[in-house]
């Protein structure tokens, strides 16, 4: 859904009231938002035993994995700290799938230790698991099926020069690993990236997995990843998760009636759940015009949403001061000591020096990839529930600049 609607308010709360109130740059999520996404999958695979799995990296907020928590839905981390997060949000660590990639051996049994359920993806650490752990431990396997996919190359995942997974191709290798130390193998795992509409790839996808995993006796579930596309402008295609999730849940029935046993559906979505619940509010702090372009200049940047320039992403901007106003084409820029473009050519209501502009699908992968380049300080967030705004991270301050650092 494309968030038009949230130009100036956010359940019924003004954006410009909100700035004044919190400070800015300000994040603000929208629990109403993930919980409706949420509510969305559900339904689409309501025929099948689903477990929706959070991906935890869009956005880790120890108050947002708490609301993750609160509609019952597990969460899958990559880092361990990541984990010790997702328990302090109330997670048991069963619910906790731990997918790491070229993570020292050390990390992965650190995770054994709390507990979580473990997803390895390269032959070295699967050979190390099973010398350490026999069949006493269970293990999923993270597969990586030789097929491009998603909005580019940058975030597809499951082509075959990705970093991501056991290839395919090494199937063999793997079951003789399996064998060789009784491996008790209980679930296989897939992503093949982000922002993937079409139907069909998720459906080519599974049948690679559905064949694989006929090799593997002690499966408890097949986990289908994530990378459902949002809206990010008017327009813009998204993956159809109704039409998804009866193709994928017929699909996966079959399986399991070749397969001779029930096994859960996992899907791990991200960007879904929180993106479009996001909002970057900024200010502007100078106009500034040159013969070719003029400048909305921000403060705001890379720092704070990296996105724009590290995957060419494009995210809708609004004047929250002015939306009345008189159209002009502006290059929204910020206030790093590089060039870190938020948004270029956009035709927006006349700007003006302290005007507050909202850059909308900031919910995922902006504060959890902010940092303090130019030893900026990163924002605070706001959740807003029920109505109510609260503060779930106070701005830092240049004290936390120092934190760590042996003066």
């Amino acid at each position: 859904m494309y968030s038009e609607n949230r130009q100036q308010s956010s359940q019924g709360l003004s954006l410009e009231n909100l700035a004044q109130e919190f400070g800015t740059p300000l994040y603000v999520y929208d629990a109403n938002t993930i919980i409706q996404q949420i509510e969305k999958l559900k339904k689409a695979f309501s025929s099948i035993d689903l477990k929706i799995k959070y991906a935890a990296k869009a956005l880790t907020n120890v108050n947002v994995l708490r609301l993750m928590k609160q509609q019952g839905i597990g969460v899958d981390v990559v880092s361990v700290n990541e984990g010790r997060l997702a328990m302090m949000a109330g997670f048991s660590p069963a619910e906790i799938m731990f997918t790491p990639n070229c993570v020292d051996f050390s990390e992965i049994e650190e995770a054994v230790n709390y507990g979580f359920a473990i997803n390895l993806d390269n032959i070295p650490a699967l050979e190390k698991f099973g010398r350490t752990y026999g069949h006493s431990k269970a293990c999923a396997i993270r597969i990586n099926p030789g097929v491009m996919a998603g909005g580019n190359y940058k975030i597809s995942t499951g082509h075959d020069q990705s970093k991501f997974g056991i290839s395919i191709q090494q199937l063999p290798q793997i079951i003789d690993i399996v064998k060789k130390y009784n491996l008790h193998i209980n679930g296989l795992h897939v992503h093949t990236g982000s922002e993937v509409v079409d139907v069909e790839v998720f459906l080519k996808v599974a049948d690679i997995l559905f064949k694989a995993a006929l090799n593997f006796q002690e499966l408890d579930f097949i986990d289908f990843g994530g990378g459902f596309k949002v809206a990010y402008q008017e327009g813009d295609k998204v993956t159809d998760v109704n039409a998804l999730g009866k193709a994928l849940s017929e699909s996966f029935q079959k399986f399991c009636s070749d397969y001779g046993k029930k096994l859960q559906a996992w899907i791990e979505p991200g960007k879904f759940l929180v993106s479009e619940a996001g909002l970057l509010l900024v200010k502007t702090t100078v106009v500034k015009e040159t013969p070719s372009i003029t400048f909305a200049g921000v403060n705001s940047g890379l720092n704070h949403l990296i996105r724009p320039m590290m995957y060419d992403a494009y995210h809708h901007v609004s004047n929250v001061s002015n939306p009345g106003g008189e159209r002009k084409t502006y290059t929204i820029v910020g206030y790093i000591c590089e060039t870190d473009t938020l948004a270029a050519e956009r035709s927006l209501p006349e700007i003006q020096e302290g005007h507050i502009l909202a850059i909308h699908n900031a919910g995922a992968y902006g504060f959890s990839m902010a940092s303090n380049y130019n030893a900026r300080l990163r924002p605070a967030e706001v959740l807003i529930e029920n109505g109510k705004a609260r503060l779930i991270r106070k701005q830092e301050s240049f004290e936390d600049l120092l934190q760590g650092q042996i003066m």
